[in-house]
């Protein structure tokens, strides 16, 4: 079968997942991949993280695929999975083969991408999607390289909390603005001064590409220190990290009275933020979801 590759896979014990999995590159795996062994069941172990953080923990039961050439035969890689067996005694289950055809990535990567209703007012469509509500706000926006396409759950927070504001005439700042998602629906929602940051170039230069192909006119920059001014509104979708860090720089660009919403926390963060903008803003969970919460305040007056 040409443009097809062999895949064998097994259970493997977690302690011992990465060596595995060097071992097999080292014996001329084109590719290898671990994952939970009980993934999308009951059982399923989910580990999080953060950039930049070390993660020391493995799921205790994994599933470990390699791919090989397929002009490797089956013979070889069974031969080699033995030795593995032998070397890591307890550790390595039976294997099982299956060939992987070619695909078309593009096209297989474009049918899991629905468009995605926010607000029966307020959607999220691929290019290649015709919008399911014509009269909606139909933001155009394709999976790219930069954060923010709508489908994780901290961008719905953001955007739904951004939907029940009345922006009209405000001045809004997306801090940490990725694909430039959460500033193009500030603007779409009445905002009339929208600006949006980011250290990353890669995702300015993405936010700029999308608010120019939706037709929205929105201020860039990949530097906060020379971003200037107050905002009636600041939102912030990044990680419990960051936000700690950067709490006095995003706490200063509200308006006395201004509104900040921080997203990208988890439930067992809040206390955190609470602590690090507590000098400036009260702020509280406003919403949930997936066990990602939306914290907002209000600027307290000097």
């Amino acid at each position: 079968m040409p443009n097809s590759w062999i895949e064998v896979a097994g259970a493997v014990k977690g302690e011992v997942a990465d060596a595995l999995a060097d071992c097999l590159m080292d014996a001329g795996a084109l590719a290898v991949d671990v994952a939970d062994l009980h993934a999308e069941s009951d059982a399923e172990q989910p580990i999080f993280g953060e950039p930049g953080m070390a993660l020391n923990v493995r799921w205790a039961d994994s599933r470990i695929a390699a791919l090989f050439d397929r002009e490797v035969s089956t013979e070889a890689i069974e031969s080699l999975w033995i030795k593995l067996r032998e070397q890591f005694p307890g550790a390595l289950g039976v294997h099982e083969f299956r060939v992987v055809p070619e695909t078309d990535w593009v096209r297989a990567t474009q049918a899991q991408f629905d468009p995605i209703e926010i607000t029966p007012d307020l959607w999220i469509v691929p290019t290649w999607c015709e919008p399911p509500k014509a009269s909606a706000i139909n933001l155009r926006i394709d999976p790219g390289l930069a954060f923010g396409t709508g489908t994780h759950p901290t961008t719905r927070l953001c955007l739904q909390w951004l939907s029940a504001q009345t922006l009209s005439g405000l001045s809004v700042l997306d801090y940490g603005c990725g694909s430039g998602i959460l500033a193009m629906a500030a603007k779409a929602l009445g905002a009339s001064d929208v600006s949006g940051v980011d250290i990353d170039p890669q995702a300015i230069e993405t936010a700029k590409l999308n608010t120019s192909a939706n037709g929205y006119d929105v201020r860039y920059t990949t530097s906060g220190d020379a971003l200037q001014g107050q905002f009636d509104v600041v939102v912030a979708n990044i990680l419990a990290g960051p936000l700690t860090v950067l709490a006095p720089a995003i706490a200063a660009h509200v308006k006395p009275g201004g509104a900040l919403a921080l997203a990208g926390i988890l439930q067992p963060q809040v206390d955190r933020i609470i602590e690090a903008y507590g000098p400036w803003i009260a702020m509280q969970v406003a919403a949930e979801r997936e066990g990602w919460v939306l914290m907002t305040g209000q600027r307290r007056n000097p």
